[in-house]
């Protein structure tokens, strides 16, 4: 803590981040500035995330300032006995509250963008293990869910590809909640599962895969797509369950980003409308996603090649139905399986943030 609160840039960042609050507020009360609706909107986000740091970083120097105080009395060989008695016994609690501050101070700044994404997308797609995959996949959809209810996060099926024996081939997610990302940011990359299939007659256990991805969601002003030149946009009949519409309404849509190649196809709703919508807001994060990665792999980001790249490819864990084991394979730990179908994903996620923590603070 000690070489943490007297390193000048970490201090300086916490001032400037207090400095801009004050500037923001102060915009926000122009009044041509309110006037400006989509001016106010965005000056309001920047307000909210600022003022989850500046009014805790105001707090800890004010504690701080009471620390010098009941120091200084405490130094002053001369003073008052029974002040500097006073101020003896409050110093340890007053430490201990400063340093409480300054902790989520730390895990705020550390977090960065993250602790700002309050919109995620996630898909969650069957790999290796044919039927057994696709229960597996549908194991961690029911996983999520109870984790979000948990949190009394909002939870959206976006769109799904059901397989027949149970589960999903492939299934998209939205879900909405403060700070979303650094609750489900670690659940990006390769998820295995060891059990007794139902449908093995010998009681061998097999192993299946499924990949799970989570994209921050982002608005459309937040990335570059020119949607009439960069993007091609494919109508047909929606396939499968759902009525006479289904068949004789072209509702489906695909759209084909050019200059990366990212497709998006989506059919879960009747209405044509509703599923561009939906396939922009996926499409608007693939493309933010594949931008960032760009950029990722040119900083040599550290964090992301420590904690996890969030590749499909890369296994994080592996849930051990025969011995009731979960195991991320990042921090090295066993969990109880039960309590994580059941959606009690805490104290496995504190343990993934303890770690991310410090191979930040650690990294150059």
């Amino acid at each position: 803590m000690s070489q943490i609160t007297q390193n000048p840039e970490f201090l300086a960042k916490l001032d400037e981040i207090a400095r801009r609050y004050d500037d923001v507020t102060k915009e926000m009360h122009d009044p041509e500035v309110a006037a400006n609706a989509a001016r106010i909107v965005k000056l309001a986000k920047e307000h909210a995330n600022l003022k989850r740091m500046a009014d805790p970083y105001r707090e800890y120097r004010k504690v701080q300032e009471q620390i010098d105080e009941a120091e200084t009395i405490l130094s002053d060989t001369d003073g008052d006995a029974e002040l500097a008695e006073l101020a003896e016994a409050e110093l340890p609690e007053l430490r201990q509250k400063a340093e409480a501050i300054m902790d989520g101070l730390i895990d705020d700044l550390i977090a960065g963008d993250d602790a700002q994404v309050d919109s995620i997308i996630i898909e969650i797609r069957a790999g290796t293990g044919g039927d057994e995959a696709a229960i597996f996949a549908g194991n961690l959809f029911e996983i999520y869910s109870r984790y979000a209810a948990n949190q009394k996060f909002k939870f959206e099926t976006l769109d799904a590809s059901p397989s027949e024996q149970g589960g999903f081939k492939e299934v998209t997610l939205n879900i909405k909640g403060p700070a979303v990302y650094t609750h489900f940011g670690y659940e990006a990359g390769g998820h295995r599962v060891q059990r007794v299939p139902t449908t093995e007659s010998q009681g061998r256990i097999h192993t299946s895969a499924a990949t799970v991805a989570v994209l921050p969601e982002v608005e459309e002003t937040e990335v570059d797509i020119d949607w009439e030149k960069d993007v091609i946009e494919h109508v047909s009949r929606a396939g499968g369950p759902g009525g006479q519409n289904v068949n004789k309404v072209s509702s489906a849509i695909k759209l084909d980003h050019t200059p990366t190649g990212i497709t998006v196809s989506m059919r879960d709703e009747k209405s044509q409308h509703k599923n561009r919508a939906k396939a922009r807001r996926i499409l608007a994060s693939r493309v933010k996603r594949h931008f960032d990665e760009i950029e990722r792999s040119k900083r040599a980001d550290a964090r992301r090649t420590m904690i996890g790249s969030g590749d499909r490819s890369q296994r994080i864990r592996t849930y051990n139905y025969p011995q009731n084991r979960c195991t991320d394979h990042r921090v090295n730990q066993n969990y109880s399986l039960e309590k994580i179908s059941a959606g009690q994903l805490d104290e496995m996620i504190n343990d993934l943030r303890k770690l991310d923590r410090q191979q930040r603070l650690e990294a150059p």
